[in-house]
Formats: structure tokens, sequence, C-alpha cells
């Protein structure tokens, strides 16, 4: 596999000059998955569960070794990537409160999003699957650049969502009554359907499966596939995923027919880290996991894919953003960006291509609550709830990946310095417009392995299996 990012490389057909098939707007398709751990992709190393479609986006791509999300956990993560912006700089630290996310609850109005960016440039426009970025009319996806949105507002249990919204028959929230009905495999019909009806203007999809997070629920016929583990949980989330990799590899296929590969941006990754007690999700070799600002929280399954453009089998080691997914796509569009957009993501392709050698960031920062994170360079100092918010602590990441050796006693003058950096970073950002929902049967300081933002649903059929 090509390497790259301390060593980059340039392809010799980058390198020469465009041709006039390059000016062609690219299509976008920007998968998130829902709570996947840093260990559980085949990319990523796993052999437990195969994932070839998923893995398929990195074999003809880059996979970023340091990929990292803004946000910790569901909400603040879509909030980062569709504005390109810190989402504690306008306040969206927090999932809202309540089934549906509570009715103050959603992406500020001020805020411009990826969907609205590539519709002033000529984009048709779809989210399917998770919103979760508030459902009341200022905040639903529809009102925020996209054409069509078909999925849940917030978390939802894979069948029969209470909280679903098909925009071709209404805005309005409307129960799904189908026991046939799953979502996984729902948004992917859907998705497929969609591109499938886009002709003359290149297409933007959204597509944000519930998979994996909680709860566990997964159809017979992936049971199935996975008979040899014994424990129920894991046997389910296995299901889970083997279902969320057809359905990617559905979407691949339909790109593959159309003849639109080498001219459809691609991208792949987790909106947190896997929440390893609720459902058996591996974060390995990270320490930490899912609403914590270590890196099993905040270090996530990253890959892009863009044929001919992005060098393919190709490993990219310097720290990147799910921020910078909005900058990368407009410029590929043949958008520029406007300095008064405030953006805190950059345009990736130089560096992916090697006309560009350095990091891209050579800060990073994460606030949650009283936890909090600074990557700069290769030192990163953390407050975390794992081992107490009042505990500052400093890794060298480069030579210690899992945060098993605490510097800060060693290194005090590091340890001033990023403190500092993250204190004027922190004097920048908006105090919360909400705090987080909390889910009353937790005691999070007695567990701190928990989420705030599980559904108020239970899985059905003890830990949700279906004998669909």
């Amino acid at each position: 596999m090509q390497r790259f990012g301390y060593a980059l490389v340039v392809l010799g057909a980058l390198a020469s000059g465009a041709s006039a098939a390059d000016n062609k707007q690219p299509n976008v398709i920007v998968i998130l998955i829902d709570d996947v751990g840093y260990g559980e992709l085949g990319f990523q190393g796993n052999k437990e569960i195969p994932t070839p479609h998923m893995d398929s986006i990195a074999t003809n791509g880059v996979r970023f070794t340091d990929g990292y999300v803004a946000a910790t956990y569901c909400s603040p993560c879509r909030a980062g990537l569709l504005t390109g912006r810190y989402p504690t700089r306008f306040g969206h630290e927090f999932n809202g409160g309540g089934p549906s996310g509570g009715k103050d609850f959603g992406l500020p109005v001020t805020e411009r999003t990826l969907a609205n960016r590539l519709k002033d440039l000529g984009y048709a426009t779809a989210c399917v699957g998770k919103w979760h970025l508030g459902h009341g009319e200022p905040f639903i996806a529809t009102a925020r650049g996209f054409d069509e949105f078909y999925g849940t507002v917030a978390n939802t249990p894979f069948f029969n969502p209470p909280n679903f919204i098909d925009t071709r028959k209404s805005k309005e929230i409307t129960p799904i009554q189908d026991d046939t009905f799953y979502t996984t495999e729902a948004y992917a019909a859907r998705a497929v359907d969609w591109i499938s009806r886009q002709k003359g203007k290149p297409f933007f999809l959204y597509l944000a499966f519930n998979a994996q997070h909680a709860p566990l629920q997964a159809t017979k016929k992936y049971l199935d596939r996975f008979p040899h583990i014994a424990d129920e949980k894991r046997r389910t989330f296995a299901a889970m995923m083997s279902a969320l990799d057809d359905a990617v590899g559905q979407v691949l296929a339909k790109v593959r027919e159309l003849g639109q590969e080498e001219n459809t941006l691609i991208v792949l990754f987790s909106d947190n880290g896997g929440p390893t007690a609720q459902t058996t999700s591996k974060n390995d070799p990270l320490r930490g996991f899912k609403a914590t600002t270590l890196e099993g929280g905040i270090r996530v399954p990253f890959c892009m894919q863009w044929k001919g453009r992005i060098p393919a089998g190709s490993t990219y080691h310097f720290p990147i953003l799910n921020l910078d997914i909005l900058p990368t796509c407009v410029v590929a569009a043949g958008g520029t960006i406007d300095p008064a957009w405030k953006l805190d993501g950059v345009d990736l392709m130089p560096y992916l291509t090697g006309q560009n050698k350095d990091r891209p960031h050579e800060t990073i920062y994460w606030r949650f609550g009283e936890q909090w994170a600074i990557r700069k360079g290769d030192y990163k100092l953390v407050a975390n709830r794992i081992d107490g918010v009042d505990k500052i602590l400093l890794y060298n990441l480069k030579d210690d990946i899992g945060e098993a050796k605490d510097l800060a006693a060693i290194m005090p003058e590091k340890v001033k310095e990023l403190k500092a950096d993250w204190d004027r970073w922190n004097a920048e950002q908006e105090k919360p417009r909400w705090q987080p929902a909390m889910n009353p049967k937790k005691k999070k300081k007695d567990n701190p392995n928990t989420a705030d933002d599980e559904p108020p649903v239970q899985p059905r059929g003890g830990q949700g299996a279906s004998n669909r």
C-alpha cells in the first residue's frame, strides 16, 4: 500500500495539466456511519466482520490513519460536517433533549450547510438517513439546502422508526408502520433510487446511516451469517455491520453502473468512536470511547475515493478533520472558499495529490462540556471523564497511540504551551445553546462508559434479534 503524509507522492497524471474532462463538476457522496469504532472495519485491520464494500473505498482511494471528528458524539459531529466549522463556535456542543431533540434544538439558522454551498453551484441535493440537527420547520433538512429528505429526525430503532419523514410524501413526521421495513436496507434503496433519477446536473447525496447506533437490531438474514459468534450482543452487532456494508455496496454499484466512478467524490467516516459497553464496538488500539476526548472518542475510521484524482491504495498520516469535507467538496465542485465563511476546515486535495506537503492542520481542538483536548503536532493535551476532568494529561501520539504514558510531569513547558493555545481557542467559542439530554436510567459518575443519546425505545425480541 502506498503511504504518504510523512512522505507524499504526486502521480504523473496529476502533475500533468488538467484535461477538459477534468473540469466537469464531480458528484459528491458523503457516507456517515454511526458509532463505529476505530478498530471495526476491514480497512482498519478487523478480520472478524467482513466489510468488503466499505473497504473498497479505502482501496480505491485513501485511508486516513489520523482522521478526526471535531465532536465526540452524534449531533455536534453532524453540525461540524455540514458547516465546515467547529460546532462549539455556534453553541452546538451537545445533542438536544427529548425524543426528537427538543423544541429549541437544531443547527442554528445562521449557519449555511454543505448542501447550501453545493446547491449554489448547481447541484441536486438529498439527505437520506439520520438527520439529528433539529425537526422544526427552520431546522428540517429541506430547509437547510436539501431538495429531498428521507429518514429520521433523530436516533431511532431500526424497525418501525417513529420519527420518520419522507418529503416525497410530506414534511411531517410520520411513523413507519411496516414490519418489513429495516432502516439500513431502506436507506440504501432510497439512495440508489435517488441517484438513478439524477440526470443533467451533478448531485450531492448525504447518506447518514443509523448503524451501528443502539438499539442493536438485525434481521434473520444477517444474523444467519454469524452463527459462530456465541455472544448474542456481538452477533447482532456483526449482523448490523454486514447489512451496513451491503447497503454501501449497493450505492457504490449504482455509481459504477451509471459510469460515474471517476466523476464521483466519495467520503466515508464514523461520527465518533464506538460506545463499547452498549454495543461491543471496538476502538482498538485506541483508549477511550464515544463521548470522551480520548482518541477512542474522536479518532475514527475515515476514507475517501475519487478515482483518477486521489491515488488508489494510499495511506495519509497527518491529522485531518470532518470539517475538511465541506471545503474539499466545494473546491472540487468549482467553487471558491470565501474567507467570510470563517471555515475551520481546509481543502484536502492539494495535500492528497502531493502539491502541499505541509500538515493540513498544525493544531486541532475539542471541547465537550468539562472535557477538552488539543493536538498540536504529535502532542496531545487532554482532560477526560475516564481519568477525571481535573487531571490534565499529555501524550506523544506518534509514539503512544494508546495514550498509555502521561508525559505531563516531565514536560511541564509543553503542558503550559498547549494549555495556553487551547485557552485562546476556547475564548473564541460560544456557550452551549442547550445542555445534553441525560438518560435518567444511567448514572454517569458510576459508569463513565455510557453515552447521552441512546433512543428511548428498547430493542424488540431481547437483544435485538429479529426473525424477519
